[in-house]
């Protein structure tokens, strides 16, 4: 039996624990104690310090119709963004498992974007996608109301959508083509060796057996959607058009760092945490217990 790691010294386990501990609270409780504390506090108008507020912060957030609508435009991005990410590199990965010609090579350049911060990769989606000098200007110039996401909100939003899937797809593909080289090549063989297609095993074999991959995945993409978007929003349209792509986070952004409305941002900040909450609780909750661990 293998024996335990133990100190001497009580005080060098501690020690070890500083620099996590030190993290944790620089970047975490600290700013989530003063969100907490704007949440419920008035700035003075002329300063001078804080007055309590109690809920007065959440109730204007709420009776916001501007905050309503980004709620629901995070939810239709949320969803649309991780369906996109999840089937298309559930798709790359079941073609690389194959191991079809230049498969190593393919797998290698699917794994990349993912190192690409999300600046970087709006920066390139929107010269792709801009109307006036991407890749689209010539198709605009034949067609001016194809496409114009700086003017029309649906095609921004369907660009920040298409952009951040593209990042994380290159995420799951590597987690769906670690699970599909875990399943034993015992069970692919017999399957065929029993008359089963590549279609029909994939269908009745791999995907059932991915189910706990599906899972995890689906938790990270609709956490990380809601709180991730930023840089891509940030270069690529701004929150705009009409803020059409001012989504929850956005949002937050704007009204404390632009309208300088650090209660009404510290309030909203603390709905979209309880929101992610409640939202993962569902999923453990309710998806899980279909999810078999074999």
């Amino acid at each position: 039996m293998a024996r335990k790691t133990a100190y001497k010294a009580a005080w060098l386990g501690g020690l070890l624990l500083v620099p996590q501990m030190a993290l944790v609270l620089t970047f975490f409780y600290w700013p989530a104690g003063a969100a907490l504390f704007w949440a419920f506090t008035l700035e003075r108008p002329w300063g001078g310090g804080n007055d309590f507020a109690g809920f007065d912060n959440f109730l204007s957030v709420f009776n916001d119709s501007a905050y309503w609508e980004a709620v629901i435009r995070s939810f239709v991005f949320a969803f649309s963004a991780t369906a996109l990410a999840m089937l298309g590199a559930l798709v790359l990965a079941l073609f690389c498992d194959r191991q079809l010609r230049f498969f190593r090579v393919v797998r290698t350049g699917l794994i990349w974007p993912y190192a690409v911060a999300a600046p970087a990769a709006a920066v390139a989606f929107r010269f792709v996608f801009a109307p006036e000098a991407g890749i689209f200007a010539t198709i605009v110039k034949q067609h001016p109301d194809w496409w114009n996401p700086a003017q029309n909100g649906l095609h921004a939003m369907l660009m920040i959508i298409v952009a951040y899937s593209w990042k994380y797809l290159a995420y799951n593909f590597i987690f769906f083509i670690a699970g599909l080289q875990a399943i034993p090549r015992s069970l692919i063989e017999a399957a065929a060796m029993d008359g089963a297609g590549p279609l029909l095993r994939m269908r009745t074999l791999q995907i059932p057996l991915l189910a706990p991959t599906f899972f995890f995945l689906l938790v990270i993409n609709l956490t990380d959607s809601f709180v991730d978007s930023f840089g891509i929003i940030d270069i690529t349209t701004g929150g705009g058009p009409s803020k059409a792509t001012t989504l929850m986070v956005y949002k937050i952004y704007f009204d404390g760092f632009r309208g300088l409305d650090y209660s009404g941002a510290a309030a909203q900040s603390i709905v979209l945490m309880l929101l992610i909450m409640v939202l993962t609780f569902v999923q453990f909750r309710y998806i899980e217990r279909k999810v078999h661990y074999t």
